[in-house]
């Protein structure tokens, strides 16, 4: 069994499978710290995904795996409290409500960001994604997995290395899969020391985009954009490379993260990142190819999932595991 990508998927699915008894290798273009995963904020939040059941039950899978691994202060997963800010009342829970245990609808009766008139609170996952992924490696390897870093040019090179293969290359699905639906989407957050913040909040409808503000133990992440861009990149590296953190992008950032929480305004500046999002129009594939290419006996697709990566994580690698082997 070769799973090829080692960003948040791949190794989910290598984990999973080798759960299932199978002798499972990874094959990574990149070093763990250089995937688009590591740049992750990395919390619970299905967000521009489709609401429909197979995305629901996806999600809460990975919610409850989230759930049990923050009890392993090793992974990098706490269970955080989270506010969702409103700008209009709603009548009805949001369609991902099933997956979150605690979630509640609270109207704004105090002074906050303009505009603000409800919210949503509950506890979600949050991952801090570097030790996280460190921490999936080790596992895969405890398990006995085996971590080759190669770049390949096409999905019928890891025949070399396995029958069985599940693509799990993020944006270079686009050229190793030849699906013209995979599409990069370009992210900036900024990041600044954690001046004692505690609960992430998101504003999905702030009026000048999307803010949210993600707290980690030792640093802050400030978002964000979701900048769909024209043409889709090869391999991570290179859109990692060819991007670089605009000024102007990263002020308006900051402006609108401190007036969801003013703490962060004055905060120092510890980095601030770009990452190319792999996504895909019509959602994540999730399914085994009727053609694999010569050399492949079965080949099992997972990528395109946007924003929600993290998110979906779990319960695609509960779907890919149980396709490979049935």
């Amino acid at each position: 069994m070769v799973v090829v990508g080692a960003g948040m998927i791949g190794l989910s699915c290598a984990i999973r499978l080798q759960q299932r008894g199978l002798r499972t290798a990874v094959v990574s273009a990149d070093p763990l710290e250089r995937t688009v995963s590591a740049l992750a904020a990395a919390v619970w939040y299905p967000t521009r995904t489709e609401a429909a059941p197979r995305v629901l039950d996806q999600a809460r899978r990975t919610f409850e795996e989230f759930a049990a691994q923050a009890n392993t202060p090793a992974t990098g997963v706490v269970m955080r409290p989270t506010r969702m800010l409103l700008r209009a009342p709603v009548d009805e829970p949001p369609w991902w409500a099933a997956a979150v245990p605690d979630l509640r609808y609270c109207p704004v009766t105090t002074t906050g960001p303009a505009g603000v008139v409800a919210e949503w609170r509950c506890m979600v996952p949050t991952v801090e994604m570097r030790p996280y992924l460190s921490w999936l490696l080790d596992r895969f390897r405890t398990a006995g997995g085996v971590l080759h870093q190669r770049r390949l040019a096409a999905l019928s090179e890891a025949a070399e290395v396995a029958p069985v293969v599940v693509n799990a290359t993020g944006l270079a699905a686009g050229r190793l899969a030849a699906d013209p639906a995979v599409h990069p989407v370009r992210g900036q957050v900024v990041v600044v020391a954690n001046p004692g913040v505690a609960t992430s909040v998101r504003d999905e409808g702030h009026p000048a985009g999307v803010a949210y503000v993600h707290p980690r133990r030792r640093d802050v992440v400030l978002g964000g954009t979701f900048d769909p861009l024209v043409a889709a990149s090869d391999d991570s590296s290179s859109d990692l490379d060819g991007f670089r953190p605009d000024p102007a992008t990263s002020r308006a950032i900051r402006a609108r993260c401190a007036e969801l929480v003013p703490e962060v305004a004055a905060a120092p500046v510890l980095g601030q990142y770009v990452g190319i999002r792999p996504a895909r129009h019509g959602g994540a594939r999730v399914d085994v190819d009727p053609g694999p290419p010569s050399g492949i006996s079965r080949l099992v697709h997972c990528y395109g999932h946007g924003g929600a990566g993290v998110t979906l994580s779990w319960g695609c690698a509960d779907e890919v595991a149980a396709l490979v082997t049935r």
